[in-house]
Protein backbone atom coordinates (compact mmCIF):
# COMPACT_ATOMS: atom_id res chain seq x y z
CA UNK A 1 0.00 0.00 0.00
CA UNK A 2 1.22 3.77 -0.59
CA UNK A 3 0.04 6.64 0.55
CA UNK A 4 0.31 10.19 -0.19
CA UNK A 5 -0.79 13.58 1.49
CA UNK A 6 -1.07 16.21 -1.28
CA UNK A 7 -1.71 19.84 -1.51
CA UNK A 8 -0.04 20.72 2.02
CA UNK A 9 -0.86 22.51 4.63
CA UNK A 10 -3.77 24.62 3.03
CA UNK A 11 -5.64 21.83 1.00
CA UNK A 12 -4.79 18.95 2.16
CA UNK A 13 -5.73 15.20 1.18
CA UNK A 14 -4.66 11.68 0.91
CA UNK A 15 -4.28 9.45 -2.23
CA UNK A 16 -3.66 5.49 -1.43
CA UNK A 17 -2.84 2.48 -4.01
CA UNK A 18 -4.54 -0.29 -2.82
CA UNK A 19 -2.46 -3.26 -3.66
CA UNK A 20 -4.62 -6.61 -4.50
CA UNK A 21 -6.33 -7.80 -1.43
CA UNK A 22 -5.44 -4.48 0.84
CA UNK A 23 -8.16 -3.08 2.65
CA UNK A 24 -8.27 0.75 3.77
CA UNK A 25 -10.91 2.14 6.62
CA UNK A 26 -11.93 6.01 6.38
CA UNK A 27 -14.61 8.36 8.11
CA UNK A 28 -18.33 8.10 6.44
CA UNK A 29 -17.90 11.65 4.28
CA UNK A 30 -13.53 11.44 3.56
CA UNK A 31 -13.94 9.84 0.21
CA UNK A 32 -13.47 11.76 -2.64
CA UNK A 33 -12.99 9.53 -5.04
CA UNK A 34 -12.28 5.96 -6.35
CA UNK A 35 -11.57 3.40 -8.54
CA UNK A 36 -14.61 1.76 -10.07
CA UNK A 37 -13.19 -1.54 -9.29
CA UNK A 38 -12.54 -1.03 -5.28
CA UNK A 39 -15.27 -2.62 -3.02
CA UNK A 40 -16.96 -0.22 -0.45
CA UNK A 41 -18.51 -1.39 2.47
CA UNK A 42 -20.28 0.73 4.92
CA UNK A 43 -19.86 -0.96 8.48
CA UNK A 44 -20.34 0.01 12.21
CA UNK A 45 -17.66 2.07 14.38
CA UNK A 46 -16.66 -0.89 16.56
CA UNK A 47 -19.85 -2.48 16.57
CA UNK A 48 -23.07 -1.20 17.27
CA UNK A 49 -22.66 0.06 20.89
CA UNK A 50 -19.25 0.80 20.30
CA UNK A 51 -20.21 3.16 17.23
CA UNK A 52 -23.11 5.13 19.22
CA UNK A 53 -20.09 5.64 22.08
CA UNK A 54 -17.42 7.01 19.05
CA UNK A 55 -20.16 8.87 17.68
CA UNK A 56 -21.41 10.48 20.52
CA UNK A 57 -18.39 10.99 23.03
CA UNK A 58 -15.79 10.86 20.52
CA UNK A 59 -17.13 13.55 17.85
CA UNK A 60 -16.75 9.98 15.41
CA UNK A 61 -19.28 8.61 12.38
CA UNK A 62 -21.49 6.09 13.24
CA UNK A 63 -20.63 3.96 10.41
CA UNK A 64 -16.77 3.82 8.39
CA UNK A 65 -15.92 2.49 5.42
CA UNK A 66 -14.03 -0.16 4.48
CA UNK A 67 -12.40 -0.14 0.68
CA UNK A 68 -11.07 -3.55 -0.43
CA UNK A 69 -9.10 -4.07 -3.61
CA UNK A 70 -10.81 -7.79 -4.41
CA UNK A 71 -8.88 -7.69 -8.21
CA UNK A 72 -5.60 -8.47 -9.58
CA UNK A 73 -4.37 -4.95 -9.86
CA UNK A 74 -3.73 -1.94 -8.21
CA UNK A 75 -6.19 0.30 -7.32
CA UNK A 76 -6.73 3.94 -5.98
CA UNK A 77 -8.14 5.96 -3.24
CA UNK A 78 -8.62 9.56 -2.70
CA UNK A 79 -9.60 10.89 0.73
CA UNK A 80 -10.34 14.45 2.54
CA UNK A 81 -11.74 16.24 5.14
CA UNK A 82 -14.62 18.11 5.78
CA UNK A 83 -12.54 21.65 6.57
CA UNK A 84 -9.51 22.96 5.00
CA UNK A 85 -5.97 22.47 6.35
CA UNK A 86 -3.55 20.11 6.88
CA UNK A 87 -3.07 16.15 7.12
CA UNK A 88 -0.63 14.25 8.85
CA UNK A 89 -0.09 10.31 8.93
CA UNK A 90 1.01 8.54 12.23
CA UNK A 91 2.44 5.07 12.02
CA UNK A 92 1.55 2.66 15.40
CA UNK A 93 3.73 0.06 15.71
CA UNK A 94 1.59 -1.22 19.47
CA UNK A 95 1.21 1.90 20.83
CA UNK A 96 -1.03 4.06 21.34
CA UNK A 97 -1.73 8.16 20.32
CA UNK A 98 -4.83 10.78 21.77
CA UNK A 99 -5.98 12.68 18.88
CA UNK A 100 -9.08 15.38 19.13
CA UNK A 101 -12.83 15.01 18.28
CA UNK A 102 -13.19 14.40 14.37
CA UNK A 103 -9.34 14.88 13.50
CA UNK A 104 -9.86 10.83 12.67
CA UNK A 105 -9.68 10.77 8.77
CA UNK A 106 -8.71 6.67 8.17
CA UNK A 107 -6.66 4.09 9.31
CA UNK A 108 -4.85 0.82 8.16
CA UNK A 109 -7.17 -2.35 9.40
CA UNK A 110 -4.52 -3.68 12.25
CA UNK A 111 -5.73 0.30 13.99
CA UNK A 112 -8.17 -0.01 17.30
CA UNK A 113 -10.08 3.29 17.95
CA UNK A 114 -11.66 3.49 21.15
CA UNK A 115 -12.94 6.29 23.69
CA UNK A 116 -11.38 7.28 27.09
CA UNK A 117 -12.39 9.95 30.10
CA UNK A 118 -10.35 12.54 29.36
CA UNK A 119 -11.66 14.74 32.62
CA UNK A 120 -13.12 18.50 33.59
CA UNK A 121 -9.71 19.72 32.79
CA UNK A 122 -9.70 18.72 29.30
CA UNK A 123 -13.36 20.20 29.15
CA UNK A 124 -12.50 23.49 30.52
CA UNK A 125 -9.57 23.76 28.08
CA UNK A 126 -11.71 22.97 25.17
CA UNK A 127 -10.56 19.70 24.62
CA UNK A 128 -14.12 17.75 25.52
CA UNK A 129 -14.58 15.12 28.27
CA UNK A 130 -13.47 12.62 26.14
CA UNK A 131 -10.49 11.82 23.85
CA UNK A 132 -10.60 9.20 20.72
CA UNK A 133 -7.26 6.87 21.41
CA UNK A 134 -5.93 5.02 18.35
CA UNK A 135 -4.00 2.09 19.17
CA UNK A 136 -2.73 -1.57 17.57
CA UNK A 137 -0.35 -1.45 14.49
CA UNK A 138 -0.50 0.60 11.06
CA UNK A 139 -1.04 3.89 9.56
CA UNK A 140 -3.06 6.54 10.87
CA UNK A 141 -4.52 9.50 9.42
CA UNK A 142 -5.79 12.33 11.20
CA UNK A 143 -5.79 16.17 10.15
CA UNK A 144 -6.58 19.77 11.42
CA UNK A 145 -7.93 23.12 10.40
CA UNK A 146 -5.02 24.95 9.47
CA UNK A 147 -1.32 23.61 8.86
CA UNK A 148 -0.13 21.15 11.82
CA UNK A 149 2.86 21.81 13.75
CA UNK A 150 4.80 18.70 15.59
CA UNK A 151 6.13 19.99 18.92
CA UNK A 152 8.32 17.75 20.74
CA UNK A 153 8.14 18.58 24.63
CA UNK A 154 9.71 17.44 28.02
CA UNK A 155 8.18 19.29 31.27
CA UNK A 156 5.48 22.05 30.19
CA UNK A 157 4.10 23.71 27.35
CA UNK A 158 1.20 25.90 26.71
CA UNK A 159 -1.16 25.33 24.27
CA UNK A 160 -4.68 27.52 23.61
CA UNK A 161 -7.86 26.28 23.77
CA UNK A 162 -8.88 24.31 20.47
CA UNK A 163 -5.29 24.28 18.95
CA UNK A 164 -4.22 20.30 20.46
CA UNK A 165 -4.80 17.88 17.65
CA UNK A 166 -2.73 15.39 19.21
CA UNK A 167 -0.85 14.00 21.74
CA UNK A 168 0.62 10.65 23.74
CA UNK A 169 -2.19 9.19 26.20
CA UNK A 170 0.44 9.87 29.43
CA UNK A 171 0.29 13.31 29.16
CA UNK A 172 -1.12 15.09 31.45
CA UNK A 173 -3.84 17.80 30.64
CA UNK A 174 -4.57 20.95 32.99
CA UNK A 175 -6.36 24.15 32.13
CA UNK A 176 -5.90 27.40 33.36
CA UNK A 177 -6.33 31.08 33.19
CA UNK A 178 -3.98 32.64 30.26
CA UNK A 179 -2.50 35.55 32.14
CA UNK A 180 -4.28 36.28 35.51
CA UNK A 181 -8.06 37.39 35.71
CA UNK A 182 -7.57 40.77 34.55
CA UNK A 183 -5.38 39.27 31.87
CA UNK A 184 -7.99 36.45 30.54
CA UNK A 185 -10.88 38.59 30.32
CA UNK A 186 -9.17 41.48 28.84
CA UNK A 187 -6.31 39.88 27.05
CA UNK A 188 -8.68 38.19 24.94
CA UNK A 189 -7.23 34.61 25.58
CA UNK A 190 -9.09 32.99 28.48
CA UNK A 191 -8.61 29.65 29.21
CA UNK A 192 -5.12 27.51 28.04
CA UNK A 193 -3.98 24.28 28.68
CA UNK A 194 -0.90 23.29 30.05
CA UNK A 195 0.21 20.37 28.34
CA UNK A 196 2.80 18.31 31.10
CA UNK A 197 4.92 15.03 30.42
CA UNK A 198 7.64 13.75 27.82
CA UNK A 199 6.88 13.36 23.92
CA UNK A 200 5.45 14.48 20.85
CA UNK A 201 2.45 16.89 20.58
CA UNK A 202 0.74 18.33 17.30
CA UNK A 203 -1.09 21.28 17.09
CA UNK A 204 -3.49 23.26 14.48
CA UNK A 205 -2.76 26.65 13.68
CA UNK A 206 -6.20 27.55 13.30
CA UNK A 207 -9.32 26.57 15.03
CA UNK A 208 -13.44 26.63 14.89
CA UNK A 209 -14.21 28.49 17.45
CA UNK A 210 -12.10 31.44 16.09
CA UNK A 211 -13.50 30.65 12.80
CA UNK A 212 -16.97 31.30 14.25
CA UNK A 213 -16.25 34.04 16.49
CA UNK A 214 -15.26 36.35 13.15
CA UNK A 215 -17.93 34.85 11.41
CA UNK A 216 -20.48 35.85 13.69
CA UNK A 217 -19.21 39.44 13.99
CA UNK A 218 -19.72 40.31 10.29
CA UNK A 219 -23.34 38.76 10.14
Amino acid sequence: MKLIVLGKPVFAHVAVELEPGETFIAESDAMSSMSAELDMTAKFNGGFFGGLIKKFLGGESLFINHFTNNTDKSLSLHLTQPTPGDINVKELNGESYCIQRGAYIASDPGVKLGVRWAGFGSLIGGEGLFKLEVSGQGKVVFGAYGGIIEKEINGEYIVDSGHLVAYEPDMKLKPQLAGGIFGSLFGGEGFVTRVEGKGKIYLQTRNMAGLASWVNKHL
